[in-house]
């Protein structure tokens, strides 16, 4: 943190009492601090908006105001000023300053300003970071992740793509199965040809085998024409059968015979037909179990599974939790033209803290309702449909005591509006009724660390 003031006697106090918790730099002038803010930008500046001004007559503490956050936008100052100039302290925080303090500096308050601003400024270059990691992430077709397996994961893509062989891509619902799919399709020498998916666990079992293979005219009631199927419309592209453990064993003969043969026959039709296309298979079901009981035949598997991608489900992915969440708010942001910057300490705490069982497309989807629904910049739990803690805080429980009750209700609210305003102790003892010693007095006798949001 920088500490700017042209009173030695205040930076020696502010120094010795803060140098403990904080890499301390101070500076007399705006002309020193601006040297400072230029080769070691702080995350935390207390500014004297007192400080004389220059030859010209201009004032010196909002010029270096007004420099630094053009420098620095994130940065968070706090500026200083005498008692009954609270129309300055109000000019400041509308050129962008993050809170004010009246002198005579009480030390204690201000750390309790300081330190939600450190909390603040951390939680944003967190924000930022994953931010930028997420635009860079999209390695394969429009998969983005960081970690170990999702990198093999890649690295296999990019192997088999080209080498028109059959892939067998196992995973829980909603981990991505087609997105690798159409990768490979993609990066394959049929790129250009169509890529035909199918799920097989959608359509009825009477129905999908004219889906898949077509019909002839009069092949059952209701067939006024013929019809041509998946397998023909993928001819020199890709067909992507997804959840082929769905199928039924009869089915899966038929298919066999088309892997097998690469020719099929239209129900109702007796010609044998030529089908070239590369077969590419998905399913959530446990593979040995299906073999087992005699859901999935075995030889159709050694047919289908020449190479097996295993995607990992998304709660095994770590860090890529965060980076994909801040990548969907990226795109859903500008989708949605919203001005987010990113999400709370409380959401984060929420999206890792959650079991994700529809993976990646639960997390895209809850990104995406929390884009539509958010009333701030930053994304609340709520906004992601999670339930938040401070909404369930009970005062009425039998035997609380009307102290407890009391109690409860400053922790809830001064928690709420502290959240809700990103620190800012101006806009909080505003929104409280209380003037700011109050509201540190609260914060104190709660013994408040509440994450800003």
């Amino acid at each position: 943190m920088l500490i700017v003031d042209d009173n030695n006697e205040i930076l020696k106090q502010l120094s010795w009492g803060l140098k403990k918790a904080y890499k301390v730099t101070t500076a007399k002038n705006a002309e020193e601090a601006l040297r400072h803010v230029k080769k070691s930008p702080p995350k935390v500046i207390t500014l004297d908006l007192g400080l004389p001004p220059d030859p010209d007559g201009v004032e010196e503490g909002f010029h270096f105001l007004g420099e630094v956050l053009s420098i620095e936008p994130s940065t968070k100052v706090i500026v200083i000023t005498g008692k009954g100039e609270k129309e300055n302290a109000f000019k400041a925080i509308s050129m962008g300053a993050y809170d004010f303090f009246s002198k005579p500096i009480d030390l204690g308050e201000l750390k309790v300003i300081l330190e939600r601003a450190f909390q603040l400024a951390n939680l944003e270059e967190e924000n930022r970071r994953y931010a930028a990691s997420a635009s860079k992430a999209v390695t394969v077709g429009k998969m983005v992740g960081q970690c170990t397996r999702m990198q093999d994961v890649f690295k296999t893509i990019e192997k088999i793509a080209p080498n028109d062989i059959p892939v067998l891509i196992l995973g829980e619902s909603g981990t991505g199965k087609e997105l690798v799919a159409r990768a490979i399709h993609s990066k394959s020498l049929r790129l250009e040809e169509d890529f035909v998916p199918i799920n097989c666990g959608a359509i009825p079992e009477n129905l999908l085998e004219s889906e898949l293979f077509g019909h002839e005219k009069g092949a059952f009631t209701g067939a006024q024409s013929r019809v041509l199927g998946k397998v023909e419309y993928a001819a020199k592209g890709t067909l992507f059968l997804d959840e082929i453990g769905e199928m039924s064993p009869t089915l899966q003969v038929k298919v066999l015979r088309f892997l097998q043969e690469g020719e099929i026959q239209r129900v109702g039709g007796r010609e044998t037909i030529k089908a070239d296309a590369r077969v590419i298979t998905a399913t959530n079901i446990d593979i040995n179990e299906a073999i087992a009981d005699g859901r999935l035949r075995e030889d159709l598997y050694y047919r289908i599974g020449v190479i097996t991608i295993e995607l990992p489900p998304l709660r095994d992915r770590g860090d890529d939790i965060l980076l994909l969440s801040n990548y969907f708010l990226h795109n859903f942001s500008r989708t949605y033209k919203k001005n987010l910057r990113g999400f709370s300490s409380r959401a984060i705490e929420a999206i890792q803290g959650h079991d994700w069982p529809g993976n990646v497309r639960e997390l895209e989807n809850k990104v995406k309702r929390a884009v539509i629904m958010a009333n701030g910049k930053i994304v609340q739990p709520g906004d992601l449909g999670f339930p938040d803690a401070m909404d369930k805080e009970t005062f009425y429980d039998e035997g609380v005591t009307l102290k407890e009750a009391r109690a409860r209700l400053e922790i809830n609210l001064v928690s709420k509006y502290l959240e809700k305003h990103g620190g800012n102790m101006s806009k909080v003892a505003e929104a409280l009724g209380v003037s700011r010693p109050s509201l540190y007095d609260l914060m104190r006798k709660h013994n408040l660390k509440v994450d800003v949001k």
